[in-house]
């Protein structure tokens, strides 16, 4: 463990101000016991030797002033009963109660401190300063010392109270930070699922063709050749474009909306799916400019029903409706028919892209629902807020 040089240097100031504050206290004390011996009647040598005795006594205990606030205010107070030499020790001692204990022990223990140097006073009564006089002097030593202390609480305690809410500050910083991170890495995967997993299932059917068409003519193989070689180099090209948006300052990468819901649906027809459009509105051809958030989730939702469609009913047909009204809603659907032949096994991690649209559709306020038709096909409906 490395040591703390600045825990260091305090504590040797701390000890400093004790050193000086013991000597200043017995120097003030003595100073005023040369007064009274200076000034007229005698006081027996025996008592003088017993107050600076106490006194100093009194003075060292200032050293544990820190530790025990109330166990050195209690003991000078007593002290300062019969000596003169502690009266300045005790006002120290009674700043520290105020400034490290509640104002009700602060002035509990200023009275108190008041009271013993009454006693003192009547039982060695000061020949040169009226009673009143030096009552009303103490009184405002008293409560100057008291306020003195209570200000330097209130500030530590100030000070304190700004360093935990600047530390809660850095652990909620912190934790914003891991959120944000955590939902960038989700966001970042919802866009590799919803790209990559559109482009591999095209890649997949005519992969697949090849396989099982053995005796396929040079045409047919060599048009599926070039849809695998096209979506291939596509694919890397979104992937590039999905990574673009991480390293590129916001708003500077290209995002696909809803007027490019056409191209796509093209690429899947000449894929090989037969895919029906159905735009009344014309939010697609630009006729009714959706905003770019709901266009982007629209497409993504588009391309993750072809992809499933694709996926689940190869060969199957595919309607996709938009329908809505600015100031209402946008709402789409996608609907295949039931799969031709014997139904395909539902592959490894099915359920992901739903998943996410529905993730998406709750981030722009929307809602998603999907399930099998009456035919024995599959539909899957996203309903969008769509501002006028």
């Amino acid at each position: 463990m490395q040591p703390d040089p600045d825990g260091r240097r305090a504590a040797w100031r701390r000890r400093a101000t004790d050193l000086a504050l013991i000597a200043l206290s017995a120097a003030g004390g003595l100073y005023s016991v040369g007064n009274r011996l200076a000034g007229p009647g005698a006081v027996p040598p025996a008592l003088l030797y017993a107050d600076v005795a106490i006194g100093v006594l009194g003075c060292l205990g200032l050293w544990w002033r820190r530790r025990y606030p109330l166990h050195v205010a209690a003991g000078l107070i007593v002290s300062c009963m019969f000596s003169e030499v502690a009266s300045v020790a005790v006002l120290v001692a009674v700043f520290t109660v105020a400034s490290r204990c509640s104002a009700r022990t602060a002035a509990a223990t200023a009275v108190a401190s008041l009271l013993a140097m009454g006693v003192y006073f009547v039982l060695r009564p000061e020949p040169t300063v009226s009673p009143w006089v030096l009552a009303l002097l103490l009184a405002t030593a008293h409560a100057a010392v008291v306020g003195w202390g209570l200000l330097v609480r209130s500030r530590r305690e100030l000070i304190d109270s700004l360093r935990e809410r600047a530390a809660a500050a850095e652990v909620e910083a912190a934790l914003r930070s891991e959120r944000a991170q955590h939902a960038a890495r989700e966001t970042l995967a919802r866009e590799m699922h919803d790209v990559l997993g559109h482009r591999l299932s095209l890649l997949s059917v005519h992969a697949g063709a090849l396989a099982f068409h053995r005796d396929a003519s040079p045409e047919e193989t060599a048009r599926a050749a070039d849809v695998i070689r096209e979506n291939a180099h596509r694919a890397l090209q979104d992937l590039r474009e999905v990574i673009g948006v991480l390293r590129a300052p916001v708003g500077e990468v290209p995002l696909p909306d809803a007027g490019d819901i056409g191209e796509l649906i093209g690429e899947t027809v000449r894929a090989g799916t037969p895919v029906e459009l159905h735009d009344g509105h014309g939010v697609t051809s630009g006729g009714r400019p959706v905003p770019a958030t709901a266009g982007r989730t629209l497409y993504r939702f588009v391309q993750e029903g072809l992809t499933n469609a694709r996926k689940h009913a190869p060969g199957a047909a595919v309607v996709v409706r938009i329908t809505g009204e600015p100031g209402v809603r946008l709402e789409a659907e996608v609907e295949n028919a039931a799969p031709p032949g014997a139904a395909r096994p539902v592959p490894a991690g099915a359920g992901e892209g739903l998943r996410g649209l529905a993730e998406r559709a709750t981030l722009v306020g929307g809602e998603l629902d999907h399930g099998p038709t009456a035919s024995g096909g599959w539909r899957v409906r996203m309903r969008l807020p769509w501002p006028a």
